[in-house]
């Protein structure tokens, strides 16, 4: 990867709270997996308090040509937000809790190989979808996600859990006791009146099968998932639940889907919890969901060529 960044070190913002890992000794790891790899690495770890959005618009201001996230989903969003548009690459290092944009795009879990993806420097170009001017790589939705993600943090405030623990516990809460809502969707010319817990927005389709339920095949095909997920029985949400973690069956008859470029979600409500990458924010009704397609620029593995593909 040739970048102007090769003279002082690529610039890597890392989340010191991602994954829950030593920040200094993250920052020693990823020095020496770049080194491995002929590069060299300007590691700044960012603690709370500390603003990734100026850290970016530095780095841009100082003409930097590649610029790469090390932490989870939220920190490679925070990342991408201040990237769209443009020529500069951003480069991904899953050290998250899930790291599902890493994994669509084809990255591996290993930092190793992760760094071996930003030496090779090819690069894609992905679409991102924005709801009320934020942005999200993987998804967002508003319902029983976004209550289930501020029951987390509520637990782990009160009770000191960790995320995993907390993450089970609220998400046990949430679907003995679904709440449903009343929304009306505008969705290719037509409204839709749903009563529902939750409405997801995916950047790009979404697998509903087995083992594959969540990943993603392309992040170009420039639409938006939009699913509202049909009402159900507290039994029938556990079991819904069940059936997910254990990979069986298909779920698209639990949502109306549609594929889409736009859509608008009409609430009761004023101020409504909207989700985007495990992130929760308020936002006012209508939520506005657009997709913005091939804006942001990111290293990822090349295509298997032909050749390799039969072998």
């Amino acid at each position: 990867m040739r970048t102007r960044s090769d003279a002082h070190g690529i610039p890597v913002i890392v989340n010191a709270h991602a994954g829950g890992g030593d920040a200094e000794d993250a920052g020693d790891s990823l020095r020496a997996a770049f080194e491995r790899h002929g590069l060299q690495a300007r590691v700044m770890t960012l603690t709370h308090g500390q603003s990734i959005a100026d850290t970016v618009d530095a780095l841009l201001a100082q003409g930097e040509r590649c610029i790469v996230a090390a932490g989870g989903d939220g920190t490679i969003n925070a990342v991408a937000a201040r990237l769209l548009d443009s020529d500069v690459a951003l480069g991904v290092l899953p050290m998250g809790t899930l790291n599902h944009f890493a994994r669509d795009i084809g990255i591996a879990s290993s930092i190793d190989d992760a760094v071996a993806v930003l030496a090779a420097g090819h690069c894609i170009a992905c679409d991102v979808g924005e709801v009320n001017g934020r942005i999200f790589l993987n998804n967002s939705g508003i319902g029983m996600y976004p209550r289930i993600v501020a029951e987390r943090e509520r637990v782990q405030r009160r009770l000191g859990a960790g995320k995993w623990p907390a993450m089970l516990r609220a998400t046990w809460d949430s679907l003995r006791h679904p709440h449903s809502s009343d929304v009306a969707v505008f969705v290719d010319g037509d409204t839709v009146h749903h009563q529902t817990p939750f409405v997801f927005v995916g950047n790009n389709a979404y697998e509903f099968e087995g083992f594959a339920l969540g990943r993603r095949r392309r992040l170009d095909g420039g639409m938006l998932s939009l699913c509202i997920l049909r009402g159900k029985s507290a039994f029938g949400f556990l079991w819904m639940a069940l059936r997910s973690l254990l990979g069986i069956g298909s779920h698209r008859d639990d949502f109306d889907a549609y594929a889409t470029t736009e859509a608008q979600v009409h609430l009761c409500r004023h101020d409504v919890k909207v989700s985007t990458d495990g992130e929760v924010n308020s936002m006012t009704s209508p939520v506005c969901y657009r997709i913005r397609p091939k804006a942001l620029r990111v290293l990822a593995p090349a295509p298997a060529s032909t050749d390799e593909a039969a072998g």
